[in-house]
């Protein structure tokens, strides 16, 4: 059974890895592959998210052949979902069921990134709890 007490926050094991619009396409690529990360998020001066840039969405530019100086501005998907740092985990696994989506921001109550729970994240921390 999953456990209901774990908060979206209990999965963010680091600080989001975050670029602005005007990152390039070749820059956020090479930004991910230094952090290990399968996104970043785009977020405006005051730290909230405007955009999330994946590993799909990487595919799907360089086999739509977009030169690498593209800004991410540009090609990300906009106004991404997003879900509060203190929603049950249950919320997030919903909601990333649902809408096929495998990284999903994490926010302050004031809409400023906090980080990005993944779905590896969530399958790791349940083989923890599994094993318990």
């Amino acid at each position: 059974m999953w456990p209901a007490r774990l908060k979206v926050s209990d999965l963010i094991s680091r600080p989001p890895v975050v670029v602005t619009p005007t990152t390039s396409i070749k820059d956020s690529a090479k930004l991910m592959y230094e952090e290990k990360v399968g996104s970043v998020v785009v977020t405006s001066p005051e730290g909230k998210v405007i955009g999330i840039f994946t590993e799909k969405d990487l595919v799907r530019v360089v086999s739509e052949g977009l030169p690498l100086t593209t800004q991410i501005g540009d090609i990300m998907t906009k106004n991404p979902i997003v879900i509060r740092e203190d929603e049950p985990l249950s919320k997030a696994v919903i909601i990333m069921t649902e809408r096929g989506i495998r990284h999903l921001p994490v926010v302050d109550a004031e809409g400023r990134v906090k980080g990005v729970i993944s779905a590896r994240d969530i399958a790791y921390k349940l083989e923890m709890f599994m094993g318990e």
